[in-house]
């Protein structure tokens, strides 16, 4: 890893940034305090709420965290399929006592809003989702301070971001939970995601900028894996969403180790564009027939899952979780950090005397 990331962490644990309310400033500082780097998710809030989580965070430690960005979206190839699919969902609404959202309410989710916030108000990491920022945005970091990520599902995602000027990439596998970060959603590539510790490998022959993996990672010896295969560090998720600090709904926190819930699926049911989640009712009648059609069918959707949680009803949430969600623990975030990282050193312990005989 690069000396500017590497006086960041003491520990090789960054806290994936989860949107929708999950990575919240108390889970992002508890991650930082005890060696790990901590992430707030700017994704779905304004450029000014986005500040104010960063001003409260600052209040929580000072310790170095990041902030997450997406990219602006494409227009919607089919807008009629929207059409069809709020046709489709239109008994949801009086079931959950709500409306269907306005699929139209914006495809650039404030993005040069937030970035004038982040250059004006420096914070020292920032990553980049669904693509990545031109050469001129990543100068421009730099020259702030900022160390800059950007999430690459395949080789060739990965030499778009070294191109571009990012001092790092994050090597998202198939089995991460919530919405892979391609930088292009093609549905006719559905289907073909590269595992993690694969793609790591891909991903390290294809660029010479220090690579982040995630995907799946729920446990030190996991860690310990994908340093051995290249990585610099490993990005958890669904690990962080079951901690205390986490902001995440309770519900959704119990679903991840319910033997109802026995299994996980990349759908596009809740937001139009591919992301992993437990298999509940919501997903299984809708998956089939929700378009490629980010973030309008996002938009459409969000009314329904916020009544649905309201409700307590978790069969009608997006319950974003990656392939190894039955290893979560319900622990402080902090003391998680600990424990992965004393699992690191076990399993690298162990491996030493195991060459050692």
């Amino acid at each position: 890893m690069s000396l500017a990331l590497t006086d960041l962490l003491r520990h090789p644990v960054v806290q994936a940034p989860m949107a929708g309310g999950v990575a919240v400033p108390q889970l992002a500082a508890a991650v930082s305090e005890a060696g790990g780097l901590g992430f707030l998710a700017a994704g779905y809030k304004t450029a000014d709420g986005m500040y104010q989580e960063i001003k409260q965070l600052r209040g929580l430690t000072g310790f170095a965290f990041g902030v997450n960005v997406f990219m602006p979206q494409p227009e919607t190839p089919d807008p009629a399929a929207v059409g069809v699919y709020a046709h489709q969902l239109a008994g949801e609404a009086p079931w959950y006592d709500t409306e269907l959202g306005d699929p139209d309410r914006g495809r650039d989710d404030g993005y040069e809003a937030k970035l004038a916030v982040l250059l004006d108000n420096p914070v020292p990491v920032v990553s980049f989702h669904f693509g990545v920022p031109s050469r001129d945005v990543l100068d421009a970091l730099r020259r702030a301070g900022t160390f800059t990520l950007a999430t690459a599902t395949t080789p060739d995602e990965a030499r778009a971001v070294e191109e571009a000027g990012a001092d790092a990439v994050i090597a998202q596998g198939v089995e991460a939970g919530g919405h892979q970060g391609t930088h292009r959603d093609d549905p006719e590539t559905e289907g073909s995601g590269i595992g993690l510790l694969s793609l790591i490998s891909q991903v390290r022959e294809a660029v010479g900028i220090p690579v982040v993996a995630a995907g799946g990672i729920m446990h030190g010896s996991q860690i310990a894996a994908v340093l051995a295969a290249g990585a610099s560090a490993a990005q958890l998720g669904t690990a962080f969403l079951a901690t205390h600090e986490s902001g995440a709904h309770t519900l959704h926190k119990q679903a991840l180790t319910n033997p109802l819930y026995a299994r996980t699926e990349l759908t596009r049911a809740f937001s139009g564009r591919p992301a992993r989640a437990l298999v509940n009712r919501f997903l299984r009648e809708h998956g089939p027939y929700a378009p490629a059609a980010y973030p309008d069918v996002h938009h459409l959707t969000a009314p329904l899952r916020k009544a649905a949680a309201a409700a307590g009803d978790p069969q009608g949430m997006a319950l974003w979780a990656g392939q190894g969600h039955r290893m979560a623990r319900e622990l402080p975030a902090g003391q998680l950090v600990e424990v992965l990282a004393a699992e690191l050193t076990a399993t690298r312990t162990a491996l030493s005397a195991g060459g050692a005989r």
